[in-house]
């Protein structure tokens, strides 16, 4: 006891032994069991039943120790996964890297991991660079706690007792608001680069300060990432600019020398003044989503933060004399088989931010039936969207967004009425002209057009 009061005296931290946990009670810890998933703790009660050890863990024991509703639960247990898969009668085992066991109940997903064993010590595969290719060696739980990433992340709820088990600290560096990786940085960055990326979002998300010797190696270990599976870094990129803190990651993605090679010419986008500006809009948007709790486009939010490339091929090609549509096309041809050999974005989302981006110029054809078929366009909210963020960062007029935004709301008349006064130019003598006589030239076709127009809009097609 009087060592322990010298050692607190000195500032020294006391050393612990990382085989056994401190065990916090419910007084001490505070977690609200309200905030848990009901099927979570029927997993581990289920587990528990059949004589396993069986722990809701990870992000999950972090955000309930912040007073936070976690988004997912993962369980650890001791069982195999062939053992899991037996007990649950909606399971799947899937993974090569990482086998673990999805358990479904109705639409809630929740993963459950047998405990894993020290990766240094069980001679786990890696490559040249030190990364873990294969890891499905399992152990007991204090090596399952090593394994992880931060001490944050490496602690262990019991539902039953209302206990947590913390391993490495983790429960001090969250009341000193810490981010601390655990055992040596380099060594853990070589087994999975990816935790660079990891540090930034829970960094930027939690609003904690990354603890320096944490930090020190990112710089020069950045490159690691490229060595890591495209789809990984896809995901993780995904995660950090859904988290409702994106435009924070970005900046901390920066800071830390980690954007090279994830998106290319961002400290351009950056500096310039539109640039920056629509990517903050953008960025704002979808953080005011996320903490809505709605729905966010991986489409819509990489099509943002690309557009600044594209415009600018887009503007080169046409100052080569190429058409405007098929610079447009080219202008995203050319950025995203860029992306796609850093990013791996999949095709549903390149077929997305295509389409936005092809939107764009027919939002300045306000005339015939154009605006009409535009409304059609199964994407055309996102492009609206898009065109709404165009105007507010400046690189378009407002009135272009105004006049949509009040044709998309109005009713047949009001359309007609927008459509009438955006095919007069400005400052046009409004006098009722002269009937022509003779027959009909090719230039009076529009009024047909209109007619057309206003006769499909009584039909309904306005997208909504």
């Amino acid at each position: 006891m009087i060592k322990k009061f010298i050692r607190k005296i000195l500032g020294v931290k006391d050393e612990r032994d990382p085989t056994q946990p401190v065990i916090l009670g419910a007084e001490e810890h505070g977690i609200d069991p309200k905030l848990l998933s009901p099927n979570a703790v029927r997993v581990t009660q289920t587990l528990q039943e059949a004589g396993f050890k069986a722990f809701v863990v990870g992000g999950a024991v972090r955000d309930l120790l912040l007073g936070v509703k976690p988004k997912d639960f993962d369980i650890a247990t001791d069982a195999t996964p062939e053992e899991v898969k037996k007990l649950f009668r909606r399971a799947f085992i899937i993974g090569r890297r990482f086998q673990i066991v999805h358990v479904m109940f109705g639409q809630e997903l929740l993963e459950v991991t047998t405990f894993r064993g020290n990766a240094v010590n069980n001679n786990a595969p890696k490559d040249e660079h030190g990364r873990v290719l294969r890891d499905n060696n399992f152990g007991p739980q204090h090596e399952d706690a090593e394994r992880r990433d931060f001490t944050i992340n490496a602690m262990y709820y019991d539902p039953a007792t209302q206990s947590v088990l913390d391993y490495h600290g983790g429960i001090e560096d969250i009341r000193a608001k810490i981010l601390r990786i655990i055992g040596q940085p380099e060594a853990r960055y070589r087994e999975d680069p990816v935790r660079m990326l990891r540090v930034v979002r829970f960094a930027a998300k939690l609003q904690f300060t990354i603890e320096p010797a944490t930090r020190a190696p990112i710089p020069v270990m950045a490159p690691l990432i490229n060595n890591v599976p495209a789809a990984r870094v896809f995901d993780e990129m995904l995660k950090l600019l859904q988290s409702g803190h994106s435009l924070a990651c970005l900046k901390e993605l920066r800071a830390a020398g980690l954007h090279h090679g994830l998106l290319p010419l961002l400290d351009v986008v950056l500096e310039q003044p539109i640039g920056m500006k629509f990517v903050t809009l953008a960025l704002e948007s979808t953080d005011a989503r996320v903490r809505a709790g709605k729905g966010v486009s991986a489409g819509f939010l990489f099509a943002s933060l690309l557009w600044h490339q594209v415009l600018e091929k887009w503007n080169a090609y046409r100052a080569a004399n190429e058409a405007p549509i098929p610079a447009l096309h080219l202008a995203a041809d050319d950025v995203l088989d860029n992306q796609t050999d850093s990013l791996a974005l999949q095709r549903r989302i390149a077929t997305d931010m295509r389409d936005i981006w092809a939107m764009q110029p027919r939002f300045e054809r306000r005339t015939g039936k154009a605006p009409y078929k535009l409304l059609e366009h199964p994407r055309f909210r996102a492009g609206f969207d898009f065109l709404l963020l165009r105007c507010e960062s400046g690189e378009l007029d407002a009135e272009l967004g105004n006049w949509w935004a009040t044709f998309y709301a109005g009713d047949i008349a009001e359309r007609e009425r927008l459509i009438n006064s955006a095919r007069e130019p400005a400052g046009a003598d409004k006098k009722k002209r002269p009937r022509r006589r003779g027959p009909r030239k090719t230039g009076d076709e529009g009024a047909g057009q209109l007619d057309s127009g206003a006769q499909q809009a009584a039909s309904g097609p306005d997208g909504e």
